[in-house]
């Protein structure tokens, strides 16, 4: 297991968010598992998924699996633009955490 491959920057409120992250736009279901635990393992702490990429619950499950402590890891999603709008985003939002199975998104952001 690698060392985490980049730094970290500081957020105002004391939270940071490591500087390169892992992208899985274009990466299937079947292979997203697989290619963020290699990532995870070649130091990548930062993950970046949405839901339009359909591969949340894969990414999920790779986080739960990962053996780096969950702290060290940075998961971002983003709501899809056919969700937008506040209860939208909320409905959207509370589906993205069912597939990730998670207890916590570091950040999500508006596609």
């Amino acid at each position: 297991m690698s060392d985490p491959i980049a730094p970290r920057l500081a957020f105002t409120d004391g939270a940071s968010i490591p500087q390169l992250g892992f992208g899985l736009y274009k990466i299937p279901a079947e292979d997203a598992r697989r290619l963020t635990l290699e990532a995870i393992d070649a130091g990548y702490r930062h993950l970046d998924t949405a839901s339009f990429y359909a591969n949340e619950r894969e990414v999920g499950q790779a986080v739960r699996e990962a053996p780096v402590p969950r702290d060290e890891l940075f998961v971002t999603s983003k709501v899809w633009k056919d969700d937008n709008g506040f209860d939208e985003t909320l409905r959207a939002f509370d589906a993205s955490m069912a597939r990730f199975d998670l207890e916590r998104l570091e950040l999500y952001l508006i596609h």
